[in-house]
């Protein structure tokens, strides 16, 4: 703390405190400022609507293979074509 002891040393303590008000002053406008655009920037970026995944009924296997003939084909190719060929020759 500052002791002003004459008059020019009170003046110079009044006019160091009177700019460090305006200073504050001047950091609480800039400070509102700010504000104000950050919420004007998050009314923008609002939160991307969730869809979420349907449940499956009961009963229901989502993970079940729909196409199998397909699904043979691709990976088992040649393979089962022989050994259904013979499963034909048999019945």
């Amino acid at each position: 703390m500052t002791v002003a002891t004459n008059y020019d040393d009170r003046m110079a303590l009044i006019k160091k405190i009177a700019e460090t008000k305006k200073q504050n002053e001047a950091r609480k406008q800039r400070m509102a400022k700010v504000r104000a655009k950050t919420a004007a920037v998050k009314k923008q970026a609002k939160k991307a609507k969730r869809d979420f995944m349907q449940i499956p009924k009961e009963g229901e296997n989502m993970y079940h293979w729909t196409d199998a003939s397909k699904y043979a084909k691709e990976y088992y190719g040649e393979v089962m074509y022989e050994t259904t060929r013979y499963d034909n020759d048999w019945d």
